[in-house]
């Protein structure tokens, strides 16, 4: 008799066909289950524990999958969905997921009819190119200003721990911070920055025009205070030059020794004189400044900043002007940043370094105050969301009506289109039209409305309207317009939560065979 062939290591394990698609897909689906609750303005959070007992509350959809720490390959792939949206748009993470879970289930049906992988795929393609479309078709008229802008930060931020309060102010601060560092329509990463701080309530939340730093003086004896000041960032050790072989010098008297100390300090007084000479009054070190030299700028009236995070000096230099050098002997006037004032405060118990910039200044810091540790947390990402989401709306110029009322036009127009599909393709494109019709009724149910009933009444009003959205009113919610409640969302939110939803579900459609290792 023939021998087997084994061609896999022993122990390793192998699901094929039917079987591989159904685990995939319930992995899938697991994981949008996990962010569904959280969707919308009355979104629930997501207490997460880790193995050393540290504690995240939120209701971010990107933040929860990540500290998930999700194993199953598939599952990942979703999380990755989350992520390419946060990195992308920065906001709509969870209706990424969600979408992509629905997707799947939709498939998952198809399959048990005996409709083929491939016809699905083809099909979710079709029907996405029409989503798209549809899309672009509910781009609102108005012009994408100031309060407009307003009211796409508000929504981002809705249901994500700003309270009703609250959230017009954060809203206000936000396009501010966008707004005045966007140039031709970009906003570079680094541009919009956040600074959290326990103590205080959100409401004390405020825009620094520059930056904020958790540093205090190198030299107790610097002023705290410097107005109009030329700033230095040096990424290079404030120290006596210390050669690169090891080397000993003999000493055979007092003399000596203190002519050696007298010519180290003398060095040290040096570096001091040759800032202070440039008119340097701001120091920004990444490295450390020994404390003799520390102590010859304090004498000089020079305020420094010792061991500054790279990515600190970095934000520093950005907000002045500033030229990072690797050497004091090669500083210039033109290599000096300036700042209409840099001030070290006491805020709580901590020393914090408030860096105001020139009029030009690309650089901005959101200064987000909160009464505990994780309500500061839950603002700091309710906020990224939201410039996130600002940025997205400035780059792109196109808004449409938030609420579920895009996602009820995409599948009022992709199930339209399905009738000029043939063959079996046609079924994935109305199960595209019915996944996507799962973000509304995810919120009509979450304000606590019967989500079969309001998908009902969602279709009949924009049948008449044209626009038709789930807003969160009291207790529960109604069916209405979104733009009288002044909810509006990023067109290329939109578009690539559809796009990277629908490439993640095909990928997981089309896997037959899974090989796991032992």
């Amino acid at each position: 008799m023939q021998q087997p062939l084994y061609i896999l290591a022993e122990g390793s394990q192998r699901t094929s066909g039917g079987d591989a698609q159904t685990s995939n897909i319930a992995a899938g689906r697991a994981v949008a289950s996990a962010v569904r609750t959280t969707l919308g303005p009355r979104g629930m959070d997501k207490m997460l524990v880790d193995s050393s007992g540290d504690v995240v509350i939120t209701n971010d959809g990107a933040t929860i999958l990540t500290e998930m720490d999700i194993e199953h390959p598939t599952a990942q792939m979703l999380v990755e969905v989350a992520e390419a949206q946060e990195e992308e748009v920065g906001d709509g993470t969870t209706m990424a997921a969600v979408l992509a879970g629905e997707l799947l289930a939709r498939a998952e049906e198809l399959l048990e009819d005996g409709v083929h992988p491939t016809a699905i795929v083809e099909g979710y393609a079709e029907a996405l190119r029409l989503g798209l479309d549809a899309v672009d078709g509910m781009v609102t008229d108005e012009p994408v200003d100031d309060d407009l802008l307003r009211a796409v930060a508000e929504s981002a931020m809705t249901g994500k721990g700003t309270g009703d309060v609250t959230a017009d102010r954060l809203a206000e601060l936000v396009v501010s911070a966008v707004t005045q560092v966007a140039v031709d329509g970009r906003v570079e990463d680094d541009d919009v920055r956040t600074f959290t701080h326990t103590g205080g309530s959100a409401a004390a939340t405020e825009l620094v025009q520059g930056v904020v730093l958790e540093e205090e003086p190198a030299n107790d004896a610097m002023p705290r205070h410097v107005t109009d000041a030329s700033v230095a960032v040096l990424d290079t050790k404030l120290d006596v030059r210390t050669g690169e072989i090891d080397s000993e010098y003999t000493i055979t008297s007092a003399d000596q020794f203190d002519a050696a100390l007298s010519a180290e300090d003398g060095e040290r007084r040096a570096i001091a004189a040759t800032l202070a000479d440039a008119g340097v009054d701001v120091v920004v070190c990444s490295k450390k400044i020994e404390d003799r030299v520390a102590a010859h700028l304090a004498d000089a009236g020079v305020l420094a900043f010792s061991n500054v995070k790279r990515s600190e000096a970095r934000a520093f230099a950005r907000a002045t002007g500033a030229v990072r050098l690797g050497s004091v002997a090669d500083l210039e006037a033109s290599d000096l940043g300036t700042a209409r004032e840099v001030r070290v405060e006491r805020v709580g118990e901590d020393d914090l370094a408030f860096v105001e910039g020139t009029e030009g200044s690309r650089t901005v810091t959101l200064f987000v105050r909160g009464g505990t540790e994780h309500v500061v947390d839950e603002l700091e990402r309710a906020m990224a969301d939201a410039v996130g989401a600002v940025s997205a709306a400035i780059a792109d110029g196109a808004v449409v009506p938030g609420a579920g009322a895009t996602e009820i036009a995409v599948g009022d127009h992709v199930r339209a289109g399905a009738n000029a599909v043939t063959g079996r393709k046609q079924l994935a494109v109305e199960a595209f039209a019915d996944a996507v019709e799962a973000i509304p009724r995810t919120l009509a149910e979450n304000v606590g409305m019967d989500p079969i009933d309001a998908l009902v009444e969602l279709r009949a009003t924009f049948d008449r309207d044209g626009i038709a959205g789930i807003i969160a009113e009291g207790q529960s919610g109604r069916v209405g317009d979104p733009a009288d409640a002044g909810v509006y969302d990023p067109a290329a939110v939109k578009r690539e939560a559809l796009e990277s939803a629908t490439e993640a579900a095909t990928m997981i459609l089309r896997i037959d065979d899974v090989i796991a290792a032992k």
